[in-house]
């Protein structure tokens, strides 16, 4: 059960040492009642107090590990409704579901793309994160053999979707240790999925036919059977039901701290959709609200990218832009007589100059200030991105020892940066490049 801030503080050092970075312990235990701050921020908490307060410093949706080894996935561990209140911390992973009513050929195929897809966007790889196979036929030893066929072509983890005990079971015997998902625990064979699911080591999901009263009595059962890395499927394949439904599990488990139904969530969205069109809608719904493993029953690259995109810019924390190390970059073997540009860290800045410098073949330098993640107009209206902020980059990395012209190339938006950068940087001559970065190959073939 959880506990009030008080209870929390008569747990606490009372030293009030503000190394936890709050002023008090009081104001502190009010934090982590509210599931704002993790109880490791308190380094001189006691073990017995660390053991007496797990319940309360426990995140209100339990984190699940997907996978093993370099695609495992995490998902869960949430601790708002809304990410402009904090963030959201982990990826809902995208699953590709094939059926073993499909031919050995087909399937092979589906399942080849879905591994070599990835698509880069501001230096971060992307793709989908598992497959997810269904035993449609109904027969142990065909969907073992899918498996097979599956497990041969990807080290991605598995969604294991199957009616029958049995033919988990036989799967389990040819899905190589990768600890997969198993679908799904209900009230008629909720016992025999929580051995299946023990014995992969995996997670289970459990399915509601009845409501969210059924589903948190499954999941205490499941709990005290020894399950504790479970996924919920609240049931509804209606996408305004089911956005209803989400939405109150994300709130029984976050506003009222209800264990039994503070799980991740799964979602189907070819399911709640009568065509490719809708599908993609829902599953936007459902990567915005509020599922933590998503399978798609369609796999199209021009579809892929823009649902990635969408996650990752939905799970990047809204305080905290995406940003790259300072410091100055090489492009094409750049030499001393080789331009020098300039601009912020913020990512998708970064890679929009870097793509355009590298692809247009021209030695070149890159210096990168540190202007805390912001674009190039949004740093310079903000004061993070200013003449002295440029001079001070230009020095710490060592840019006149780079380049034996001195010159270095302001981005067009802030010209006006030009005198004031001049007083900065004695000795050097400010230059002035295009607004856009497509337009920089030209302007450094007239350079």
């Amino acid at each position: 059960m959880a506990m009030s801030g008080l209870q929390i503080y008569k747990l606490l050092p009372k030293t009030n040492c503000k190394d936890c970075g709050f002023p008090t312990c009081l104001a502190f235990a009010m934090k982590l009642a509210a599931k704002q701050v993790e109880l490791s921020d308190c380094p001189h908490v006691s073990d017995e107090a660390t053991e007496a307060l797990s319940a309360a410093a426990a995140p209100p949706i339990r984190l699940v590990k997907v996978g093993t080894g370099d695609h495992e996935f995490q998902v869960g561990n949430e601790t708002v409704m809304y990410r402009h209140e904090k963030t959201f911390f982990n990826q809902p992973g995208l699953a590709l579901r094939v059926k073993d009513t499909e031919d050995a050929g087909t399937i092979a195929s589906k399942v080849e793309m879905v591994n070599d897809y990835c698509v880069e966007r501001v230096g971060i790889d992307m793709g989908f994160n598992a497959i997810a196979i269904e035993n449609a036929s109904g027969d142990a030893g065909t969907f073992a053999g899918t498996v097979e066929v599956v497990r041969a072509k990807t080290d991605l983890p598995f969604v294991l979707i199957a009616d029958q005990a049995d033919a988990l079971e036989a799967a389990l015997g040819k899905e190589g240790g990768h600890q997969p998902v198993i679908y799904a625990a209900t009230t008629d064979n909720w016992e025999s999925m929580a051995a299946i699911a023990k014995e992969a080591k995996g997670s289970l999901v459990v399915r509601s036919q009845d409501g969210f009263e059924e589903l948190a009595e499954l999941t205490d059962k499941l709990k005290g059977a020894g399950v504790e890395n479970l996924v919920l499927d609240p049931g509804s394949r209606d996408l305004a039901t089911s956005l209803s439904q989400v939405t109150q599990l994300r709130r029984l488990a976050l506003k009222k701290n209800f264990r039994p139904l503070g799980y991740p969530i799964i979602a189907f969205p070819g399911e709640a959709a009568d065509s490719a069109e809708a599908e993609i809608v829902a599953a936007t719904q459902y990567i915005a609200k509020y599922a933590g493993i998503i399978v798609m029953d369609r796999f199209d690259p021009a579809v892929a990218y823009p649902l990635l995109t969408l996650r990752l810019n939905i799970y990047t924390d809204p305080q905290k832009p995406i940003s790259v190390d300072p410091g100055i970059y090489e492009f094409n073997s750049p030499t001393p007589d080789s331009p020098m540009l300039v601009t912020t860290n913020f990512s998708l800045t970064y890679f929009s100059v870097a793509g355009e410098l590298d692809g247009g073949g021209m030695p070149s330098w890159l210096l990168i200030c540190d202007a805390e993640g912001m674009s190039v107009l949004t740093a310079w209206a903000a004061g993070k991105f200013d003449a002295e902020t440029i001079a001070k980059a230009a020095k710490t990395f060592g840019a006149g020892d780079k380049v034996a012209h001195k010159k270095i190339t302001l981005p067009g938006h802030v010209a006006v940066l030009s005198g004031e950068l001049e007083e900065e940087l004695p000795g050097w001559e400010i230059l002035v490049g295009p607004r856009e970065a497509v337009d920089i190959p030209a302007y450094l073939k007239a350079w």
